[in-house]
């Protein structure tokens, strides 16, 4: 493998990062999500949503494979909505859960571990600034992602939602696990 590491994104990336979004959701979120609403995917769009988040309390990254951008990962604090138990309460550690709000690799560039460095060193900088525990939530029928997470050691914690794509339900379960990640390549 060419030369890959993980840095912080800055405003520049922004159209990077779109593209790669939409590239992946076009590819590997085809058969999870209505036709209309991957038609209706707007690259313009997209590049002003990341570059406001760049540009906000969200820690972007950015992995590249010999220079080149091939995926990316955002999170930050969890809002208390995306923190609260299956009941609606607060956790008791509800101040100091991190939301991973996506973990993404282009999927031609799969396989290849870009996702678990992304992982890992977006856990240490949510871990440098006071989190102890990340969420993500993942579509059930993702199953790449599930056992991504699982293999990171996170797992369902029984909290669900879905959420309404175009009028077809895309039920998500709620992840959670420890942010003290190690890579393993093996």
């Amino acid at each position: 493998m060419a030369d890959a590491d993980v840095r912080d994104a800055t405003p520049s990336d922004a159209a990077d990062i779109a593209r790669l979004q939409l590239a992946t959701w076009r590819t590997a979120y085809a058969d999870l999500l209505p036709p209309s609403v991957v038609a209706e995917l707007d690259v313009g769009a997209a590049e002003a949503r990341w570059r406001e988040a760049v540009d906000g309390p969200v820690t972007v990254l950015v992995a590249e494979e010999g220079g080149q951008p091939v995926g990316f990962a955002a999170g930050g604090p969890a809002p208390a909505e995306e923190s609260a138990s299956a009941d609606g309460s607060a956790p008791p550690d509800a101040g100091s859960v991190a939301l991973v709000g996506t973990v993404l690799v282009e999927p031609r560039w799969g396989r290849r571990g870009h996702g678990g460095r992304l992982l890992v060193r977006l856990a240490q900088q949510l871990g440098r600034d006071g989190a102890t525990r990340g969420i993500a939530w993942v579509a059930e029928a993702d199953q790449a992602t599930t056992s991504f997470f699982r293999g990171a050691g996170w797992a369902p914690d029984g909290t669900v939602r879905t959420l309404d794509a175009a009028g077809r339900p895309l039920r998500e379960l709620r992840f959670s696990g420890p942010l003290d990640l190690e890579l393993d390549l093996a």
